[in-house]
C-alpha cells in the first residue's frame, strides 16, 4: 500500500509540473512573424543585440592584466502612443464608384469610432488605383481576337489609427468589422519620453561603473596606471518584432482506435505568442516585471583598461675624470702647479 501510494504521489507532482510547460513544450515551429497578419516577415534579424537566447556555459577564465568591463543594461518600457495599420481593398464598376466605396467604409469607420467618444488620430497611405481587365473575345470570318477590355477598379489603402489608451483598441476593431474590415496589418508602438529613458540608462551604467572600479582598486590595480578604450551601442526593440508560432499536438483519439475506426486528423491552427527579449545577461533590467507586450531599450557598454606604457628612464651623464696636475718643486722651494693638457 505504501508503495502504491509513493508511486501516486511522483506521477501527481509529474503532472502538476508539466502543467507549467503549457503547449510551448510542444511547439513544431520556430518561425518568428510581425504582429497581425505579417506572413512575410524577415525575422532574420531575431538575433539582434541583447537577445541572448543560449544558455550561460561555463567560462575558462584566463587572467590578464588587461582589464575588461562589459555591461549590459535593459529597459522595459510600456508605449505612450499606438498606431494601427488596417488595409482596405475596395473594387468597383467605375472609378467614382470604387472610391465612393472606399469613402464610405472609411467614414464609417470615424464615425462610429466618434460616436463612442474615442479621440484618436486618422490618416490614410494610398497604395494603388488600377483598372481590372478581361478578355474580350472577338469572332471574324475565319479567326477570333482577343482583346483586354476594362470591366472596373480595383483601389487599396491603409488606414493608420492613432490612439493612446491601449483600451481603444477594442474599440477600433469593432468599428472596423462593422465597416466590413478585417485585415489589420501592424500595431506600432511609441515612446515619447525616449531621450530621457536613454539618459536614466546611461546614468545606471556610469553608477555600475564606478562600482567596478572601486572592485579592481580593492583588488590592488591602481587605475590611474591604466588607459581607457570604450565601446557603446543601443537599440530599441518593438513587441512586433518578439513574435513566435508554435503548433500544438495533435492528438489521436484512442476511442476511434479500440473501435477500428478510421481516424481523422484535424489540422491544429498556428499559435502565436509574444517572447521578449530575456534578462539573462543583462547587469541592469529596469521594470523587470512585464505583463503585457512592450517596448524593451537597451545599451551595451565595453571598457578595456589597458596598463599606460612605462616612462624612459632618463641616461645617467658620463662622470668627468679630474685632469692630471704636475707639481714643479723649485731649488729655492716654491712649488709650481702645472696642468696638463687633455690628451
Amino acid at each position: 500500500m505504501k508503495i502504491i501510494s509513493t508511486t501516486f504521489l511522483i506521477l501527481c507532482t509529474l503532472s502538476l509540473s508539466a502543467q507549467h510547460l503549457g503547449n510551448f513544450n510542444n511547439q513544431a515551429s520556430q518561425m518568428e512573424i510581425s504582429r497581425a497578419n505579417i506572413a512575410t516577415a524577415d525575422m532574420g534579424n531575431a538575433r539582434v543585440i541583447g537577445y541572448n537566447t543560449s544558455p550561460a556555459a561555463s567560462v575558462t577564465l584566463q587572467p590578464s592584466n588587461i582589464l575588461n568591463l562589459s555591461l549590459r543594461s535593459l529597459y522595459n518600457v510600456e508605449a505612450t502612443d499606438y498606431t494601427a495599420v488596417f488595409n482596405i481593398n475596395q473594387v468597383g464598376e467605375t472609378a467614382d464608384e470604387t472610391t465612393q466605396l472606399m469613402s464610405d467604409k472609411i467614414n464609417a469607420i470615424k464615425a462610429e469610432l466618434k460616436g463612442k467618444g474615442f479621440n484618436g488620430q486618422f490618416a490614410i497611405d494610398m497604395i494603388s488605383f488600377m483598372p481590372q481587365y478581361e478578355i474580350e473575345v472577338t469572332k471574324k470570318l475565319f479567326s477570333k481576337t482577343y482583346t483586354e477590355v476594362p470591366v472596373g477598379f480595383e483601389l487599396q489603402q491603409n488606414l493608420l489609427i492613432s490612439y493612446r489608451d491601449d483600451a481603444d483598441f477594442e474599440k477600433i476593431l469593432s468599428a472596423c468589422a462593422s465597416a466590413e474590415v478585417y485585415n489589420l496589418v501592424k500595431v506600432d508602438y511609441y515612446v515619447k519620453n525616449l531621450e530621457a529613458i536613454y539618459a536614466d540608462l546611461q546614468t545606471k551604467l556610469l553608477a555600475e561603473v564606478k562600482k567596478k572600479k572601486e572592485y579592481y582598486t580593492a583588488l590592488g590595480f591602481d587605475m590611474d596606471e591604466y588607459d581607457v578604450h570604450m565601446a557603446d551601442a543601443k537599440y530599441y526593440h518593438m513587441p512586433k518584432d518578439h513574435y513566435k508560432s508554435y503548433v500544438a499536438a495533435n492528438n489521436i483519439s484512442m476511442d476511434a482506435l479500440k473501435q477500428k475506426k478510421g481516424v481523422t486528423r484535424i489540422k491544429k491552427p498556428i499559435s502565436y505568442y509574444y517572447d521578449p527579449i530575456p534578462h539573462s545577461g543583462y547587469d541592469i533590467v529596469v521594470n523587470a516585471a512585464i505583463t503585457r507586450p512592450v517596448i524593451q531599450l537597451g545599451m551595451d557598454l565595453t571598457l578595456r583598461y589597458v596598463p599606460k606604457p612605462a616612462k624612459p628612464i632618463a641616461p645617467v651623464a658620463p662622470v668627468k675624470e679630474p685632469k692630471p696636475k704636475v707639481y714643479v718643486i723649485s731649488p729655492t722651494g716654491p712649488v709650481d702647479i702645472k696642468q696638463l693638457p687633455n690628451s
